[in-house]
């Protein structure tokens, strides 16, 4: 059953049409990835599907149960609020009923009229079921936990959202989305300023979840891991395939080769048949003639149907790094390199050996010093204790992933030619075209720009460097697919040598040679791409073959011993489970006893009697509040116990 149909959605701004004819549906479970370029339309679309914008023309129809979540719409407005208390401000509803529902019991005390008593009494017993129906008894717990889930620690529950990260900011705003009840969810680049762990939490989460959900992402791997259909917007209308992003590719490229194949055909069909036409024509005869115009009819019908394939007018970045001389083999060694920010320790004994065309990734928690790392490497920081030594003829070259070294207030022409004067206006425009600046395009200011078009900017002025030593940080960060690919392709082709940090596994699959985890205690190092990565650093036996560079070597344990103890204690979790799950049985038969004493008609005529049966139910329901909040954290400490026991 489609919970979402959309019908023949245009959008036209001024003279530009943005889109025409966008139809599709979506099912009740499905997990749909949206793709395109930047700047197709594809935010446009959301806003018009959460009704934040009206359409030129078409409709946008939910079923009558479809609840739609926004990821923008859950965004943190109040930046002195709490990451608690504004994750609860999801429940504003609940809370304002459990005010109500405190208060009702007093006006009842109170009120001497007995046909208002009455009626108040209704109404509590009314709005007890609502807040009941709702989830009132455990959105206390709910929020707490999915705080736990996604990675914040109970001491920075009080921790202002102003001074939240940005990636702490959209794992909150993810949790406010998981919490709001929608069963349609609309996701605007959810893995934006996430670190893999919390990309991964999301996965799980999409997964898992009992709704639809489209999504609008450049993260390929992500897509491939939970979607099951994909849209496209191109040419400002909708294609839809089946399948994840690697199988969308695969049966886009077959499409587009047939109907390449079918032009070439029609060409070749209609050049054939016009021969003959004209063949016939010399020929001059009166059946030559009909022949002919026979043909040329088979001819015109065959261009009414000739469908140019549309991939040939797409444009793309198109570029190569040339280092402008070799490096020699060692490229970079470091000794010990730590740095703290005040009682905040971010790395140690980080013992780095990058040798000549190597590619290596830098992966790491947000917040764990990897910025920071690159800018003690590009000499923008000083470490705290450690020793950096570069290689002979190593020329450098660093991507910043906010592009502080652009000056917002020049034009794109101005920043690339106050950089390389030597180059004259004409190689300088050339350059700039390559990365589809185009016409007046390059005489805007860089303030106007979008993330992507910033980025492509960083990107060609380190092009036009020919450094041999890059260090990216998080260069796919605001580019679209096209874009993403066509930097894959270059840095593949690259002859010199690569240190980047990303949290792009798609990425990092294509170019890796080594993979290095930095954590507080220092770099552990995996021979291979991101897939390996995940692979050893979830067996509990990769130790030995993860290199763990800067730490001392981890005394052995009783893994008999240790197993025992595992064992253990997750049996007496699990015997806490029954026991709260007993309990919770119990509460509910008590509850439902109460409950039904209180809506028996002697009971409503006996005021204390009915005062007394309420405040056992309210005792009760607290109970059950109580038991299924300790039920949550024991079944999250299991989950954990067997994890660690694989």
């Amino acid at each position: 059953m489609a919970v979402l149909s959309v019908r023949n959605l245009a959008m036209t701004f001024v003279e530009r049409t943005l889109f025409s004819d966008v139809s599709f549906e979506v099912e009740q479970r499905d997990k749909i990835g949206f793709i395109g370029a930047n700047g197709v339309g594809k935010t446009t679309i959301f806003k018009i599907l959460s009704n934040n914008l009206e359409p030129t023309e078409g409709s946008v129809n939910y079923s009558k149960d479809a609840v739609v979540g926004y990821l923008e719409q859950h965004s943190c407005n109040f930046p002195e609020r709490n990451i608690y208390d504004e994750l609860l401000s999801v429940f504003d509803k609940l809370i304002q009923q459990e005010k109500e529902l405190e208060e009702l019991p007093v006006l009842i005390e109170l009120e001497d009229d007995e046909k208002e008593r009455d009626r108040l009494i209704e109404k509590h017993l009314q709005m007890q079921e609502d807040f009941e129906r709702n989830g009132g008894l455990t959105y206390k717990s709910r929020t707490r936990s999915a705080l736990l889930g996604l990675g914040f620690a109970e001491d920075e529950f009080d921790k202002e959202t102003g001074k939240l990260s940005g990636g702490q900011r959209s794992k909150l705003c993810l949790a406010k989305l998981l919490l709001c009840g929608a069963n349609v969810l609309l996701l605007d680049e959810p893995t934006n300023h996430l670190d893999i762990q919390s990309v991964e939490w999301l996965e799980s989460f999409i997964k898992d979840f009992n709704g639809a959900a489209i999504i609008i992402s450049h993260d390929r791997y992500f897509l491939d891991a939970v979607t099951n259909k994909t849209i496209e917007l191109e040419h400002k209308k909708i294609t839809g395939y089946k399948g994840g992003y690697s199988e969308f590719i695969e049966k886009k490229e077959k499409i587009l080769d047939d109907m390449r194949k079918k032009y070439e055909n029609d060409l070749k069909e209609i050049k054939r048949i016009e021969g003959i036409v004209e063949q016939q024509k010399r020929w001059g005869q009166a059946h030559n003639y009909i022949t002919a115009q026979s043909k040329q009819k088979q001819a015109d019908k065959l261009k009414e149907q000739l469908v140019e394939p549309e991939d040939q007018a797409l444009e793309s970045i198109h570029f190569r790094f040339e280092p402008k001389r070799v490096s020699g083999n060692d490229v970079l060694k470091t000794e010990n390199l730590s740095k703290s920010f005040g009682n905040k320790k971010l790395f140690s004994n980080v013992n780095l050996d990058i040798k000549r065309k190597e590619r290596v990734f830098i992966l790491g928690a947000n917040g764990c010093g990897k910025t920071t790392l690159f800018k003690i490497l590009m000499h923008k920081l000083n470490a705290d204790t450690g020793r950096i030594e570069y290689g002979v003829n190593v020329d450098t070259g660093y991507f910043d992933q906010v592009q502080e070294s652009l000056d917002l207030n020049k034009t794109a022409l101005d920043e690339v030619w106050d950089m390389f004067p030597q180059m004259t206006h004409t190689q300088v425009r050339t350059a700039l075209g390559s990365f589809l600046f185009k016409g007046d395009e390059v005489f805007k200011q860089l303030s106007t720009f979008s993330g992507g078009e910033r980025a492509r900017v960083a990107l060609l002025k380190l092009m036009l460097a020919g450094g041999n030593f890059l260090l990216l940080d998080e260069p796919t960060n605001h580019l679209d697919t096209g874009s993403r690919e066509a930097l894959e392709n270059t840095l593949k082709n690259y002859d010199g040598t690569l240190l980047i940090i990303s949290h792009d596994r798609y990425f990092i699959n294509k170019l890796a040679n080594r993979v290095l985890y930095l954590d507080q205690n220092g770099i552990t190092e995996y021979l291979g791409n991101y897939d390996f990565y995940a692979e050893k650093s979830k067996e509990k036996s990769s130790a030995g073959t993860a290199v763990k560079r800067g730490t001392a070597e981890k005394p052995k344990v009783n893994e008999y011993k240790l197993r025992k103890e595992q064992q253990s204690n997750l049996r007496k979790l699990k015997t806490k489970i029954r026991r709260c799950e007993e309990e919770m049985d119990s509460l509910d038969s008590s509850i439902e006893q109460v409950q039904q004493q209180i809506s028996d008609p002697a009971a409503a005529s006996d005021f204390d009697k009915l005062l007394e049966l309420t405040n056992a139910l309210e005792k009760y329901q607290q109970r059950q509040s109580e038991i299924c909040e300790e039920w949550e954290q024991l079944q999250l400490q299991a989950e954990e116990a067997e994890s660690q026991m694989g």
